[in-house]
């Protein structure tokens, strides 16, 4: 393809990554830039040009060992929600903006440590950007076929660098305040994820499955190839001990590096997409690698002996089989995860470089005479020409010192560089004692050894050549070789150096924190930071300050950078949020920190404590007053939240007394309808008795035929009369826990056979054909007389509404291990389902009847249920399959 083509293509890309950017930030918080997926796609930034070429060239040289770089990322993913979240909060609360400020602020606002973070960050990570453009130039000239110039004019690479500084120089200063949302870039970083992770796997399933017959196949033809068997295979303990370490400084990098701080962290709008993080990131490391390994020794097979970089096999393989659409598309995604790492990293550099090396060595003064309008400009500027120079300088490094390395010896390096962070930031989260004099002890012995074991030798080109230095030490010592320090031969370079770095490095952090104290500002630092929990709602109060400070004279300062209109807004949050009025002159340790906390996002933890401290007469504190302070804060802590517990407890058990009240009202209502069911039930056979009672006394002439008739009408009222008194006497009992239930061993079958004894001159009247059916023993431990009344009740029940011809009653008894199920079915309409969990209540009768409504107290079903809770069983109604309903109910075997 030509260069032309391909630089149009390249063009019309990075205008879509544009307009994605733009489109993100225009819409800000709509579902699809602010949600779990975008922020876990984002993380994929770690997946640089290292990952998408580096790591083929590592499996095709060395097998299996390019698997630690992704291992230690997954094994320490499950502690994300613990480590990861704490960080989360600590930034949140400090509007911190960078790994820098977060290790500054945590040994007490230390300016000086600040500025070593950042240019121990600096040294590992500007080769790391070159090692981006490098494999940006090298893949270019593979698709196009093209040699490089050394003319910068006609190098690709370099208008691809302009481009890229222009675009993050731009999104990436939109807010002066640095600790704001991206939403631009995290949109645009998390498509490029999407897109380099589709073109690896296209270009894997393409060479799996098109160029060769699967993974058997490759896996068949690389075995033929020599030393396969040795490189796919983690050895002894020595390369086991190596494996270790290389895990170890992954696991580093994903903490430290910071492009994953910078997405991780400031970039994160929710805790609670940490959720999907934890399981969505692994994945995405796991499809990446899935096609490595195919890819790695297809090519060792394809270009076995031809001298073929194997960075380059990803690329190779598609063009020597004639596919330029694949060859692109692999290009475009190795292109997307460059930039996206060149853009993210040099967006967290410049804001570590503007505020912790040029606006508190160089800028401070000039801003703190200025206006609010002109900090914002001066602030943004220096951010952006920073980008702008940190990208060239990157292209300058790339040009005059990468060209001869390959990329996985540059990316390990810088790993290895930026782990000398690791002990004072873990160290921050986790142990109290760790100091600054510790910090900056512990990180500058580690630089120091790793520059000696790694750094001279590599960018001297000392370890190619074979010098003296390596093969004989420093003036013949061969103890002090760089590569085997102390005769410790059996670790490679990269591992090598981090033992030893970081050895020196912990030795140094922890001696010296616990044999000097540190100041009371980093022990205050140390309290908040390990205990964020603790203070996260009311951090400001946990801040130890002591002296003399004006509201006023800190209102001027946060004007400056401000501006009125958000300084007289957040000073309203702040009195609201303490009780504090608004007119009171004198400020408070709270003030103090809430001011110093506004104005570091703006120009850094350091600079922020610098002018506030500048307009403030601070008094000396003891360590011990600390101490008792935070102590007391402590207690007022425990106490706000025994408290809040309190009032939580409060409004649960004003909750539940409402709850409470609105059931005694439903039963108040509910004895009402009672006593107006009863007296209607009780008024009825009552008037009817009264009537024909009349009749039979002011007639005398009634035909003697009638007379009998009337007579029946008042025994068969008097009859309903009394069953009806007896069973709103034997529903009280049992609702008020009266009535005694007399156990005994009984058979189930005979209790049922019993209760239909009385019914079958109505069975027979209604034409009924009765089926009882039983499965195993019947026996249980029941009250006999109470469970006739059941069946009675169910019965009769089924009765009432089987049809007036081709009745059928099913009855059957199911022994069920330790209970006993009987269920009673008519064929009868069924039951209306809105009536199912209604008819045990009391004077329910449903609505679905046939043809007239049948004559009942509406008390049967209710007793019944009352019956069978008392004997610890259940009863409930359902519809048969075709039609009818089904009444069941369950009996223990023994009580």
């Amino acid at each position: 393809m030509s260069s032309a083509v391909l630089l149009i293509i390249l063009s019309g890309y990075l205008a879509l990554l544009f307009f994605v950017a733009h489109w993100a930030e225009k819409k800000g918080n709509i579902r699809w830039t602010n949600n779990p997926y975008v922020y876990s796609l984002s993380l994929a930034v770690y997946c640089s040009a290292w990952t998408y070429y580096g790591s083929i060239g590592l499996a095709a040289n060395s097998g299996v060992g390019y698997l630690p770089v992704y291992v230690g990322p997954v094994i320490i993913i499950p502690a994300w929600i613990i480590l990861l979240r704490k960080v989360i909060r600590i930034s949140r609360i400090n509007k911190i903006s960078s790994i820098a400020d977060f290790i500054s602020l945590r040994y007490g606002n230390s300016r000086f440590l600040g500025a070593l973070v950042t240019l121990i960050v600096l040294f590992g990570v500007l080769p790391y950007i070159a090692l981006q453009l490098k494999a940006i130039s090298e893949t270019f000239h593979v698709v196009t076929n093209t040699t490089e110039s050394t003319n910068f004019i006609y190098d690709t690479t370099t208008y691809v660098a302009i481009a890229l500084a222009l675009f993050a120089s731009y999104y990436g200063t939109r807010y002066v305040d640095a600790s704001q949302k991206r939403k631009g870039i995290v949109t645009a970083v998390a498509m490029e994820s999407v897109l380099k992770l589709f073109f690896f796997l296209l270009l894997g399933l393409y060479v799996t499955f098109y160029v060769f017959d699967g993974f058997g196949d490759i896996t068949e033809k690389a075995a033929q190839l020599e030393g396969y068997a040795q490189k796919n295979t983690v050895g002894g303990i020595p390369e086991a001990i190596n494996w270790f370490f290389l895990c170890l400084l992954s696991l580093f990098a994903i903490f430290l590096l910071p492009r994953q701080f910078q997405m991780s962290v400031i970039e994160n709008n929710r805790e609670h997409h940490l959720k999907t993080a934890i399981w969505l990131f692994p994945l995405y490391l796991l499809l990446f690698n899935l096609f490595v390994y195919p890819i790695a020794w297809g090519g060792n097979i394809l270009f076995e002996g031809q001298g073929v970089n194997p960075d380059t096999y990803s690329l190779m393989i598609p063009r020597i089989m004639g596919n330029p659409v694949v060859t692109v598309l692999v290009f475009l995604g190795g292109f997307s995860a460059a930039i996206s790492m060149i853009v993210v990293s040099s967006i967290s550099l410049s804001t570590m470089l503007s505020n912790n090396i040029l606006i508190p060595y160089g800028f401070l003064g000039a801003l703190q005479s200025s206006d609010e309008e002109t900090n914002s400009k001066r602030i943004v500027n220096i951010r952006k020409i920073g980008i702008f120079s940190l990208v060239i300088a990157s292209y300058i490094i790339y040009k005059g010192l990468v060209l001869d390395y390959n990329l996985v010896s540059i990316g390990l390096v810088a790993f290895v560089v930026i782990a000398q962070l690791a002990p004072a930031f873990f160290g921050a989260i986790l142990w109290r004692r760790g100091s600054r004099n510790g910090a900056v002890a512990g990180i500058t012995g580690g630089f120091m050894v790793c520059t000696y074991t790694l750094l001279v030798p590599y960018a001297t080109g000392v370890a190619k050549m074979g010098g003296s230095i390596i093969t004989e030490g420093p003036l013949g010592v061969t103890l002090l070789k760089p590569f085997s320090l102390l005769g410790l031969d059996y670790l490679t370079p990269v591992p090598h150096a981090l033992f030893w770095s970081l050895l020196v490095n912990i030795f140094f952090y922890m001696a010296v924190s616990v044999s000097f104290k540190g100041n009371y500002r980093e022990r205050n630092y140390a309290e908040m930071f390990v205990d964020i929990d603790r203070y996260i709602n009311m951090h400001e109060k946990a801040f130890i300050w002591k002296g003399t400070a004006y509201t006023s004279d800190i209102e001027k300062v946060l004007k400056r950078f401000l501006g009125e209109e958000r300084t007289k807004r957040a000073m309203n949050i702040f009195n609201l949020k303490y009780n504090v009025d608004k007119d009171q002159e004198l400020a408070d340790a709270r003030l103090v920190k809430f001011a110093e906390n506004l104005l570091t996002g703006h120009i850094g933890t350091a600079s922020a404590k610098i002018l506030i401290a500048s307009v403030v007469k601070e008094e000396k504190i003891t360590l011990p007053e600390v101490l008792k302070i935070l102590e007391e804060s402590k207690e007022n802590i425990i106490i706000n939240k025994k408290l809040t517990e309190t009032s939580n407890e409060l409004q649960k058990i004003t909750a539940q007394l409402k709850e409470a009240n609105e059931k005694l009202l439903w039963k108040d209502r509910q004895k009402d309808e009672f006593l107006d069911t009863v007296t209607h039930e009780l008024r009825t056979p009552i008037t009817a008795i009264r009537a024909a009672s009349e009749i039979l006394h002011d007639d005398d002439e009634i035909p003697e035929e009638l007379k009998k008739q009337f007579l029946q009408n008042i025994i068969t009222e008097s009859d309903r009369l009394n069953r009806l008194i007896s069973q709103i006497l034997d529903l009280e009992k049992f609702e008020t826990g009266r009535q005694d239930i007399n156990l005994s061993a009984n058979n189930l079958e005979e209790t049922v056979n019993r209760a239909l004894e009385p019914l079958q001159q109505l069975i027979a009247n209604k034409n009924i054909h009765v089926v009882l059916n039983t499965s195993g023993s019947t026996k249980a431990c029941y009250d006999e007389d109470r469970i006739v009344q059941v069946v009675t009740n169910l019965l009769a029940n089924a009765i009432k509404f089987c049809p007036e011809q081709n009745g059928i009653i099913h009855i059957s008894i199911n022994d069920n291990k330790d209970m006993l199920t009987t269920m009673i079915e008519d064929n009868g309409k069924g039951i209306d389902p809105a009536d199912i969990e209604l008819i045990f209540d009391k004077f329910y009768q449903s609505n679905n009847q046939n043809i007239k409504k049948p004559v009942g107290s509406g008390l049967g079903l209710a007793i019944s249920r009352q019956i069978i809770e008392r004997h610890n069983g259940k009863i409930w109604a359902e519809n048969a399959n075709g039609s009818g309903a089904r009444l069941i109910f369950t009996l223990p075997k023994n009580l």
